[in-house]
């Protein structure tokens, strides 16, 4: 195996243990540290160097448009500012041809979590059904959970071959 390529696989592995990092810290504090996001582009830095640069204009591109989408969401409290933050990190590995992978990965896996958070508490959802959603429910799931899964998904699968770029369907 060719140096850079190890190298690859020794930036996905700091990338996934920066990522379980922020996984801990959104779940038991609901807060991604900036640290976290700020070694995301570190590592992707990194990535991009040893890409030859190839791809970097997409993944500033997606990142510049999914961080402004995020910060839209945070603007309506819909997420937090650690969410949209991770999510735009996160978008740099992706690029435009592995987004649609990212998002989908990260929508499922949340909607996974919020249907635990639902049926672990079944009075609660039966109050958020009956007030139809009205009210003060608390701070949600810990996004930034979902986000860490489908980025983990995004970088393994790129490495090991088990996705492939949007444009190529």
């Amino acid at each position: 195996m060719p140096f850079p390529e190890i190298l690859q696989y020794v930036a996905a592995a700091a990338l996934t243990g920066v990522l379980v990092w922020a996984a801990i810290s959104d779940g038991l504090w609901r807060r991604i540290p900036n640290s976290c996001v700020l070694a995301v582009i570190a590592i992707y830095v990194v990535w991009a160097v040893l890409a030859g640069g190839s791809g970097l204009a997409s993944a500033l591109l997606v990142a510049a448009a999914v961080l402004a989408v995020g910060f839209a969401l945070f603007a309506f409290k819909i997420w937090g500012g650690g969410d949209a933050k991770l999510l735009a990190a996160v978008a740099l590995f992706a690029g435009l041809a592995h987004l649609a992978t990212l998002i989908l990965v990260t929508a499922l896996a949340g909607g996974l979590m919020a249907l635990v958070s639902l049926a672990s508490r079944p009075r609660r959802a039966l109050a958020i059904w009956n007030l139809k959603g009205q009210g003060d429910w608390g701070r949600g799931i810990p996004y930034g959970v979902a986000i860490a899964i489908g980025a983990v998904v995004v970088i393994w699968g790129q490495l090991l071959g088990w996705i492939r770029p949007y444009a190529a369907f």
